[in-house]
């Protein structure tokens, strides 16, 4: 089975919806995702690695926290009404191997407002987020997800449309969303190299549209 391997998620920190752009929304990895082997990335940009018994620390640990919450958590009804921000998703690979996740809106905004074991959750990956800033080394794959967006009045250098590297088609609505082989993530990091804010740059294709190309680096279970 495919989660056998290295790939399997043990636990996880992320954040789904709020006011983002498009590509953002589409491009947004995990916050911190920790696998089986001890492996942990960060924003798909940073890694570092657990012991053996630090990973079975971490995941009793969120097991304990996470347990018997609901799959999307509520705050006490006095809670100040908050939007456009994104919910925050805790997850745990349970005893019985399934991913145990919680959802938890506007958790940043209104944590006084959940029980406490949910900001605690969230409190403990964010440890290893800081790790991971500290003591990790670049993360790097040899997929990619790239997400193409028209720009119609283009501000900036415009470049051709990069080799190697497939060119948007179908319907742009409101982007194009293409994961990478080896051979064109290696086109496309060459092109917009990594590190850069957002990686990403204007390329016009062969047919002459112009589109703002941002990517980041697949994780192991993508």
């Amino acid at each position: 089975m495919a989660e056998e391997g290295p790939a399997k998620v043990v636990a996880l920190w992320g954040a789904e919806g709020g006011f983002v752009t498009p590509t953002t929304n589409t491009l947004r990895p995990p916050r911190v995702v920790v696998y089986g082997d001890g492996q942990v990335i960060a924003d798909a940009v940073k890694t570092f690695k657990l012991t053996e018994a630090q990973v079975g620390e971490t995941v009793a640990a969120m097991e304990k926290l996470l347990a018997g919450q609901p799959p999307t958590a509520t705050p006490k009804p006095d809670a100040p009404m908050v939007t456009d921000v994104p919910t925050t998703v805790l997850a745990v690979r349970a005893k019985d191997g399934r991913l145990l996740e919680v959802r938890v809106p506007a958790l940043d905004q209104v944590a006084a407002y959940y029980p406490k074991e949910l900001p605690e959750a969230k409190k403990l990956m964010e440890g290893l987020a800081t790790r991971a800033t500290a003591e990790g080394t670049d993360y790097v794959a040899t997929r990619a997800r790239m997400v193409a967006e028209t720009a119609p009045d283009p501000q900036g250098t415009v470049s051709a449309w990069p080799a190697g590297v497939p060119e948007p088609s179908g319907t742009v609505d409101p982007v194009w969303k293409k994961d990478l082989d080896e051979a064109a993530t290696t086109a496309i990091v060459k092109a917009v190299p990594a590190g850069g804010e957002n990686r990403q740059a204007l390329f016009k294709t062969a047919s002459g549209a112009t589109f703002v190309v941002s990517w980041r680096y697949l994780l192991p279970d993508e």
